[in-house]
């Protein structure tokens, strides 16, 4: 009885191995290709922020920025209302076309709306273009090949687990279980070991050569202390989110 299970858990963990293995290899390729110089990009503060979190942090730092300026209001209760309907860039305007006519909506929904938009998708591309960061097509197919990895390791595990609770006692059919299904388990957990090594770069936002930018960025110990404390807070929420901000209610209003 146990032989039908092992058959099962074999193809699924050589399947999901194999579509790892593919998937690692075409990013491999694609970071091949020569990257234009950091200084050809234009690294600022958004773009620093999309390196470090995505599109998300980017949303955050534009939400932070406009607060801190008194262009938006951001309760705790977890609505956003336009002060200044005035955007003075590409983000900001479309910040404020997301909200509404109405000048006020909820946060949350907020978020992530702007995420999708044309004009944060667009510096993620520029970045990826840049070989900066990972194009989304590679981190989405990595994630999920990586998942599924993830998902044949624990179909085997519970597979072993039926064949030996089905086994006879004292046949050696579950020493022969286990014997034979330590294959696909020894394979998945092996191409788990590996990706953690080689592929794991690839689930992020910031490509190898993107992050040795972030390692130049510098967040400020002591944002107070510093010749320009707004510069430093924004570059703080770029690198680290809505953590590195003090104010409790900002923190509160970004949280909801």
């Amino acid at each position: 009885m146990w032989v039908l299970l092992l058959i099962p858990a074999c193809a699924a963990a050589a399947f999901s191995c194999l579509q790892l293995v593919r998937v690692a290899t075409r990013a491999d390729l694609l970071d091949g290709f020569g990257p234009r110089p950091p200084e050809a990009v234009g690294i600022g503060l958004y773009e620093t922020a999309y390196l470090a979190g995505g599109p998300g942090r980017v949303v955050e730092l534009a939400l932070v920025l406009m607060a801190g300026r008194g262009r938006l209001h951001l309760a705790h209760t977890g609505w956003t209302t336009v002060v200044d309907p005035r955007g003075r860039s590409r983000l900001e305007r479309a910040l404020i076309e997301q909200i509404g006519p109405e000048g006020q909506c909820r946060t949350g929904p907020l978020r992530a709306s702007l995420a999708a938009h044309p004009t944060v998708r667009e510096i993620g591309d520029r970045l990826a273009r840049a070989g900066l960061a990972t194009p989304e097509t590679v981190r989405r197919d990595t994630s999920r090949a990586v998942r599924q990895v993830r998902t044949a390791l624990l179909l085997c595990v519970l597979l072993l687990a039926a064949s030996l609770a089905l086994a006879a006692p004292g046949s050696g059919d579950a020493s022969a279980a286990i014997a034979w299904f330590s294959l696909p388990l020894i394979l998945t957990c092996g191409t788990l070991l590996m990706a953690r090594v080689d592929v794991h770069t690839y689930t992020r936002f910031a490509a190898p050569a993107g992050l040795e930018v972030l390692r130049t960025a510098r967040v400020p110990r002591q944002l107070g202390h510093t010749r320009d404390p707004e510069q430093a807070l924004l570059t703080a929420v770029a690198m680290v989110g809505p953590a590195a901000l003090t104010d409790e209610r900002l923190r509160a209003a970004l949280r909801t």
